[in-house]
C-alpha cells in the first residue's frame, strides 16, 4: 500500500473529505478543527510531530471515543463516520479506553 505524502495540513485533509471545517484549536503542536454538524460532525487533528500526536491520544483515550489515526494526523468521531473518512484518508481506527472502566456511557452495540 502506497503512503500518503508527508504529513498533511488541516485544511487539506478537510478538503479530502469534502467538509465545511471551523478550526478551534491553532497551536504550533497541534491545529485542531470541527467538521460537519449532528451526527455525522468530528473533530480533525494535525501534528507537527508524531510524539505530540501520540501525547493527544493518550491523553483524550482515557475518556472514551473512537479514533481515525493516520501520519501526524487524527479524527474523532462515531465509528460509522470514521469508517467513511478512513476509505477516504487511510489510517488506523482505535478505540478510548471506556470499555474498561465499568461505567455505561450508553453507547452500547445497537446495529
Amino acid at each position: 500500500m502506497r503512503k500518503p505524502p508527508a504529513a498533511a495540513t488541516l485544511e487539506q485533509l478537510a478538503a479530502e473529505v469534502s467538509c465545511d471545517l471551523t478550526v478551534n484549536v491553532d497551536a504550533s503542536e497541534v491545529r485542531q478543527g470541527v467538521c460537519g454538524s449532528g451526527k455525522s460532525r468530528f473533530v480533525l487533528a494535525t501534528f507537527t510531530s508524531a510524539g505530540g500526536q501520540r501525547a493527544w491520544l493518550d491523553e483524550a483515550k482515557p475518556y472514551g471515543g473512537t479514533y481515525l489515526v493516520g501520519s501526524r494526523w487524527l479524527a474523532v468521531g462515531e465509528p460509522a463516520e470514521l469508517k467513511r473518512l478512513r476509505g477516504r484518508l487511510g489510517g488506523t481506527v482505535e478505540r478510548g479506553d471506556s470499555h474498561d472502566s465499568g461505567r455505561h456511557s450508553g453507547t452500547g452495540h445497537h446495529h
